[in-house]
């Protein structure tokens, strides 16, 4: 397939919640294909569909070492979360050049629909679960940085216009 273009902040889809998917077609599929290669090309550890303005509820991971491992899901959400919590520094494609320090529960467990359209659950630690999170914000509207203070939230929006 083909790598698409990460639409930019403050594009009102990135504050969207989007839509529900209804049933895995090849359509989705070939939405998943792109989105892979687009989070590869970053290169990244996941993609929500948003985030390339499709408003679907789709999100590929792939926090593995040696890549080629993504995980696709539909209509991902968090079931269960740790209650012990892990710092990573997370930024987005949409907003390049700035990043922060956030802090998320260190696993999930996620139930999501499957590139076969079947209901399945897995559990994440670490950069997964750091991922995945992240992801699921995207699909409700939500950037990373809306996990910080204010203040710290406006100077990184701030160095962020700089730069562009």
């Amino acid at each position: 397939m083909t790598a698409r273009l990460c639409i930019p902040w403050p594009d009102k889809r990135l504050r969207t919640k989007a839509s529900p998917v209804e049933a895995i077609t090849d359509e989705i599929r070939a939405i998943w294909s792109d989105m892979v290669d687009t989070m590869e090309a970053m290169p990244g550890v996941g993609l929500a569909a948003p985030q390339i303005g499709v408003m679907l509820r789709l999100a590929v991971v792939d926090a593995s070492e040696e890549r080629g491992k993504a995980v696709l899901m539909a209509n991902p959400e968090i079931i269960d979360a740790s209650g012990v919590f892990r710092e990573h520094d997370e930024a987005s494609p949409n907003l390049p050049g700035v990043s922060a320090v956030i802090k998320r529960p260190r696993g999930v467990s996620v139930r999501f629909l499957n590139s076969e359209g079947i209901i399945e659950r897995r559990d994440y630690v670490g950069l997964w679960a750091t991922s995945v999170q992240h992801q699921i914000d995207h699909l409700n509207g939500q950037m990373y940085f809306d996990r910080l203070s204010k203040v710290k939230r406006d100077m990184l929006l701030r160095r962020a216009r700089k730069l562009s």
